[in-house]
């Protein structure tokens, strides 16, 4: 099974290195030098990394034939995708897969229905869940413990404790309120 690791940046300095937007938990094992990865588009890999460093908090990568500025700038919004065993799960117990948690049932604390995960949408700061609703409809969920206390993988489902107004706008409590001056 193939999963997206990362997202390949801007270029950084003149010698083919370039910045890159992690998408994995486990970049020390996706993104270690010699690892071979797929790409989307398909026609810009294989890409094999040659070295990769930390520079002011971000991950930089070097593959293998890109040698300079232009070249590192030809990869920049190519997807780096690694082949994973559908097996293997992460170390971390709190940890999951995309593939692990598409498709599961999504119950509040009650038992009441809210949809299924058709999607993880991962953002810089946390991931959200894209849960389709029975009636069709979206809506996104942070996928943050506060508020996805419990993901049974047996069960094939994820227990959500929403917030007022995150599956109901209705339910929305309004903090405050600005006076027009």
């Amino acid at each position: 099974m193939q999963l997206v690791v990362a997202r390949i940046g801007r270029a950084h300095g003149i010698k083919g290195e370039v910045t890159v937007e992690v998408r994995t938990d486990e970049p020390e094992l996706r993104l270690a030098p010699g690892a071979v990865l797929a790409t989307e588009p398909s026609s810009v890999g294989p890409l094999t990394i040659a070295t990769g460093r930390v520079h002011s908090g971000r991950l930089l990568l070097r593959f293998e034939g890109v040698a300079d500025r232009t070249a590192a700038e030809a990869l920049r919004n190519t997807l780096l995708i690694a082949e994973v065993d559908p097996e293997e799960v992460p170390e971390d117990p709190e940890e999951f897969y995309d593939h692990q948690l598409i498709d599961l049932d999504v119950v509040t604390r009650d038992g009441t229905e809210v949809g299924r995960i058709s999607e993880i949408s991962h953002l810089p700061y946390q991931d959200l869940l894209v849960v389709q609703r029975p009636d069709g409809s979206e809506v996104l969920i942070p996928f943050v413990s506060e508020i996805v206390p419990e993901v049974d993988l047996e069960e094939q489902r994820a227990v959500v404790d929403p917030p007022p107004g995150l599956l109901d706008d209705s339910q929305a409590e309004i903090a405050s309120s600005r006076e027009d001056s």
